[in-house]
């Protein structure tokens, strides 16, 4: 049985997984609206495939904008099957070292910018009477790591918003995605990145440094393969009951896997303490 026909709306198609994920839907024959951030950019991508790939021009965090390309999309197709917020970028450094000024730009981008996308589009979706909104995050939604406490932050941000998504749009057939993924190699650690304008020399032998430079240092080597991560994407949503969280790649699974166990061990330690906080006389007033 052959998939069904899907429109898409895309942010962030100029390279890695967007890009992969809007050339594997367009591919299959769908129709993909993908935004990018310069005008040289929105021509190539819709040169891909004229009349079915689909440029706006948009910066995530220009909430005016947001509005405007979401109004866009839907006069353009109609509909919007699969909203993918995938515009984002990383920020290195140790908390201590990242100013005010990057950490909230950060935030504005990968954090308010998705949750600007998704409230524009709430509107249509729930007239339309279904679709499938997918939220990029990382491993780094799920575990802490050192060097890049406020990135992690800005997944953490997503996750949570994500999964009480989830529970408020599901009465309208809306479903929720959120994808994980481990290291694959896109921009992620090379072009896209960002590192902290003031880095301290106290942090230098400190693991916040070392994860840095073996971030940059692994730039291109990295075990994923981002078409890869595509085709599993849509897989998913293909399927008939898609998941809410989906881990891509063996090193998100295996530091997932591992951040449950520690989890479960540390609740079971200290559950005697954890537990002896209830009230013991229910008549006893605060």
């Amino acid at each position: 049985m052959a998939a069904a026909v899907r429109t898409w709306l895309i942010t962030g198609v100029s390279s890695g997984l967007g890009r992969e994920l809007a050339l594997a839907a367009l591919l299959r024959g769908d129709t993909v609206i993908g935004t990018l951030r310069r005008e040289a950019q929105c021509r190539e991508f819709e040169r891909l495939a004229p009349g079915s790939a689909h440029a706006c021009l948009l910066d995530v965090s220009d909430r005016a904008a947001v509005t405007g390309v979401i109004e866009q999309a839907f006069r353009i197709t109609g509909r919007i099957d699969v909203l993918v917020n995938n515009a984002g970028y990383g920020l290195f450094g140790a908390l201590e070292e990242i100013s005010d000024a990057e950490a909230r730009q950060l935030m504005e981008t990968n954090f308010f910018g998705l949750m600007a996308v998704i409230k524009a589009a709430l509107p249509g979706l729930r007239s339309q009477g279904g679709g499938q909104i997918v939220n990029i995050s990382s491993i780094a939604g799920v575990i802490g790591i050192a060097g890049c406490a406020v990135y992690c932050a800005s997944k953490y941000a997503v996750e949570g918003l994500s999964e009480s998504l989830a529970k408020e749009v599901a009465p309208f057939n809306l479903r929720v995605m959120i994808v994980e993924p481990g290291g694959f190699r896109t921009n992620f650690s090379g072009a896209s990145k960002s590192i902290a304008t003031q880095l301290l020399p106290a942090y230098e032998d400190t693991p916040a440094a070392k994860v840095r430079a073996r971030v940059s240092g692994n730039h291109g080597h990295q075990p994923g393969d981002p078409a890869k991560a595509a085709q599993a994407i849509i897989a998913a949503i293909d399927a008939p009951a898609p998941p809410l969280r989906l881990l891509l790649g063996d090193d998100a699974l295996r530091s997932a896997r591992g951040k449950i166990e520690t989890l479960s061990q540390e609740y079971r330690d200290w559950e005697a303490l954890t537990t002896s906080t209830k009230v013991t006389d229910p008549g006893a007033r605060p």
